[in-house]
């Protein structure tokens, strides 16, 4: 009977077409305007029955917006493939004329005390799609939700009370990619086949931009063109509602928050999970209404403030997510039956339609929430001891400029030092520091930023427990109080004209050779650009110091004309060039005869350009290649050649002096690819590696890599059943801060002035120190944890084990890596151990590596 019934299913499925027309998605009850054209008319074909493709979005975007007197379409920003980043304000003609005064009102609500109407007060709901762009639902519901907020007659008083912000692909490159991959790969008959090849896109998948990262997770480190054009947006409006659709498996039903009551952050009102479950109740009836499975309160939460449901959170808005069983292409069997690409639309504009019911009928609640959540953070912000955060480097003001440009953008005032000071025996630069005063409309996101945090309610995380802004940007910082501040001379950032100071040559042309210290973030940029133009580049393994008394650290690059064929001027010329695009300081130094060790010493070891190879595809973690990719691509400005696993056995390797392996499997490589990287390495080149790449180069006798295990399997007898999601869950590493001890002496610390170092893990994997303890550049403390959640059983894997560790392989180095140094983009404080491994690993002297 159950083959028969299955057979029978399959029979219907070849012969039903599971394209619907537009009344399948709309609401009953509605009429709408016939000048507004469907997405049909304007697109060829039915919402769902192929994937929109992000020119086609946009061309309807704009279709709706030039038929309607009540939408307005603009571009907010480009992508990185250049793709428009638009938003459709959807509202009554009357709203339209006077957006900027509504918009300057609702900036009264984060004025404690302003004079604000919130009877009259229009509501805002942003609605955001597909952030991921592999998760299509979203982006192909926006069509119907723009047709009908557009056109559906009976809104037209409603919208006199709301204004909606209509975000059409949050991610336009990786919803591209995917709609690319699916519609190439669909059959007219379809089955179903979760093997389908339709339904199994290649490496990288859409999930994410062009660099291969989750612009969900970038809504507060702002990497990102993408991120920083919405956050923009969020900042100008203030939304009431934050609308954030995505997917998760195709098993799976529907899902809306609140998520877990216990993993929500500590800085979030109790009131907004009460009107985030309030608004549930209006998800609840309309999906009951169309008959759909859902749940909530489960699996997610609202602890992390990068994602897009969560960072309107903490400023008075409501963030909700949606997650809407993938059909991933077309069509899919499903533990709950076929699962129709339509109907996954379907629930999410139906979602998007109960928001809109709740955002009127809750308008004045919303509204008064807003207002009344920045008066309460006025009378904390009085309360509060640390009055304000100061926070740079002394020695280098890239990584100080790049905290203070990240925290611009979320409408926070930041103020830079006119005057050197010292606090608590820390020397603050005015070149490189910063102060942010707490008592700030966004006191509880400013918190979030600086604030460090080791105790929690819940041991699960759906994302990181930890994200320390001055940690992950490696400078000091502290709380200051009021005495403190009030002593500190001061000037506001513009926004709008803060930029990173050029560098420059300090001397004059002709000089006997020039220095230029690592110490700066962007060094290595400029050591790429000195190595390319043919200049003879050396690096100092000592320290030297000048007759006019200036000490230069190791790592510092000496500079000549070498072979480049350039006179004295032209030298000079191109020096000043590299330094004020590379925001570096370059010195002239008249003689060899220096301090220390002088310039000719066998302590200066001559560098070769690197020829980097980036494995890719197969089981490589695209997230932590794409890492790699943007900051050698966008950052450093070096070229990179992104080598495919299968390429790897027949490619001529030596064409590259460094290949670059992030986690992941790399079992595809077979043997002849591991021999391949085997006599490559041998050859005297440099491999870096980090997690899963290290051991598989252990199991295939490359280098000599050793793992450190823990006890964490549970004991006894018999346990709750339900209690082994939480009991297993809570031992899993999310993502946290931990503190390690840095060899500045070693090529793999240099430009590091300081011992102390933090690093950022979110896995449990553990790095044994080699017995050779000039092999271990950098370890963890004793008692490592400095931000986040580590469960008791893994501390014993982290203490005093290895974070970087070098291996010899012939002549060879094998530079391996514990914890990723390139986290998200925004871990500016280890992006440099990354870079030296890249430049220096050539230098490292053999005799450590055994």
């Amino acid at each position: 009977m159950r083959r028969f019934s299955f057979v029978f299913l399959l029979a219907l499925v070849a012969n039903f077409s599971w394209a619907q027309d537009l009344s399948f998605y709309l609401p009953k009850g509605y009429t709408y305007n016939p000048a507004v054209p469907t997405p049909k008319q304007v697109l060829g074909y039915e919402v769902g029955e192929w994937h929109v493709t992000h020119d086609q979005l946009v061309t309807y975007m704009k279709a709706v917006a030039a038929s309607s007197d009540r939408v307005k379409f603009e571009e907010t920003g480009r992508s990185y493939e250049k793709r428009p980043q638009t938003l459709l304000t959807i509202t009554s003609p009357a709203n339209l004329g006077k957006l900027d005064q509504i918009k300057a009102e609702r900036a009264k609500l984060r004025i404690p005390g302003s004079s604000v109407n919130i009877q009259t007060m229009p509501a805002v709901m942003f609605m955001g799609y597909s952030v991921h762009g592999n998760e299509p639902s979203g982006a192909n519901a926006a069509l119907v939700a723009a047709y009908h907020f557009a056109a559906a007659n009976e809104i037209a008083t409603e919208l006199e009370n709301i204004v909606l912000l209509l975000d059409p692909a949050i991610n336009p490159d990786g919803l591209n990619r995917f709609a690319s991959w699916v519609n190439s790969h669909k059959a007219y008959i379809m089955n179903g086949d979760p093997a389908q090849r339709e339904l199994n896109e290649a490496w990288p998948r859409g999930r994410t931009n062009h660099y291969w990262f989750d612009l969900n997770r970038d809504w507060l480190p702002v990497q990102h063109p993408e991120s920083r054009n919405r956050v923009k947006v969020f900042q100008s409006w203030l939304p009431n509602i934050h609308l954030d659709f995505h997917e998760m498996g195709t098993n799976s039903t529907f899902f809306f928050q609140p998520g877990v009551p216990s993993r929500v952050h500590p800085l979030t009102p109790k009131k907004n999970f009460e009107l985030t479950e309030k608004i549930g109740t209006y998800h609840a009836k309309a999906l009951d209404q169309i008959g759909s499975l859902y749940y909530n309160q489960e699996n997610y939460d609202d602890f992390y403030y990068g994602k897009g449901s969560t960072y309107p959170d903490v400023q008075g808005s409501i963030g909700i997510l949606f997650e809407q069983a993938s059909s991933r292409g077309h069509l899919q069997e499903s533990a709950n039956g076929m699962l129709s690409f339509p109907f996954t639309i379907r629930n999410q504009f139906t979602a998007n339609l109960s928001s809109y019911q709740a955002a009127k009928e809750m308008r004045v609640e919303l509204n008064q929430w807003m207002k009344d959540f920045y008066t309460e953070i006025k009378n904390e912000t009085t309360a509060d001891v640390n009055k304000a955060y100061i926070f740079g480097a002394k020695e280098d003001d890239a990584r100080s400029f790049h905290l203070a440009d990240l925290i611009l953008q979320h409408d926070i005032k930041v103020f830079a030092l006119k005057e050197d000071i010292t606090v608590n025996g820390k020397q603050f630069k005015k070149e490189s520091s910063y102060i942010v005063p707490a008592d700030q409309p966004q006191y509880r996101l400013i918190k979030a930023m600086f604030e460090t945090r080791t105790t929690f309610q819940d041991s699960l995380f759906y994302d990181i427990s930890a994200w320390t802004y001055p940690m992950a940007f490696h400078l000091d910082f502290m709380a200051l109080n009021s005495k403190i501040l009030n002593l500190a001379s001061v000037s506001q950032v513009d926004k709008n004209s803060f930029a990173q100071a050029p560098g420059k040559v300090i001397g004059q042309p002709g000089a006997y050779q020039y220095a230029m210290e690592w110490t700066d973030y962007y060094a290595p940029k400029a050591a790429y650009q000195l190595l390319k133009a043919g200049f003879l580049v050396r690096v100092s393994n000592a320290e030297f110091s000048t007759a006019e008394g200036k000490t230069f650290g190791r790592g510092t690059l000496l500079i000549d004309k070498g072979e480049s064929g350039m006179d004295n001027q032209g030298f000079f010329a191109k020096l000043q060039e590299i330094a004020q695009g590379s925001h570096v300081d370059i010195h002239a130094l008249m003689t060899g005869y220096t301090g220390g060790a002088n310039l000719g010493s066998t302590f200066m070891a001559p560098l070769k350009t690197p020829t980097i190879a980036l494995l890719v595809d197969g089981g490589v973690d695209s997230g932590e290649a794409g890492e790699i990719w943007h900051l050698l691509d966008q950052r450093m400005k070096m070229p990179v050649t992104l080598l495919p696993l299968d390429a790897v056995a027949s490619s001529n390797l030596a064409r590259y002096n460094v290949i670059l392996m992030a986690d992941g499997s790399y079992s595809r490589l077979g043997q002849a690819g591991a021999a391949a990287i085997k006599n490559w390495v041998s050859q005297g080149n440099t491999l870096v590696a980090k997690g899963g790449a290290l051991r598989w180069l252990a199991q295939n006798e490359i280098g000599n890599f050793t793992f450190r295990t823990v006890e964490n399997e549970e004991k006894g007898l018999q346990k709750s059943y339900a209690d082994f999601e939480n009991a297993t869950g809570s031992k899993q590493t999310f993502g946290a801060i931990f503190k390690a001890n840095l060899d500045t002496t070693h090529p793999i610390g240099y430009g590091y002035t300081e011992k102390e170092i933090y690093t950022f893990r979110n896995d449990n994997f553990f790095l044994e120190p080699s017995a050779n303890p000039y092999a271990n550049p950098l370890v963890y403390t004793a008692n490592p944890l400095a931000s986040g959640y580590l469960h008791a059983s893994n501390l014993p894997g982290v203490k005093e084990s290895a974070v970087i560790r070098v291996a010899g392989q012939g002549r060879g180095r094998i530079i391996g890596f514990a914890d990723n140094p390139n986290f998200r983009a925004f871990w500016f404080g280890t992006n440099k151990l990354f870079m030296n491994s890249i430049f220096f690993g050539q230098v490292i002297d053999g005799g450590t590596t055994r």
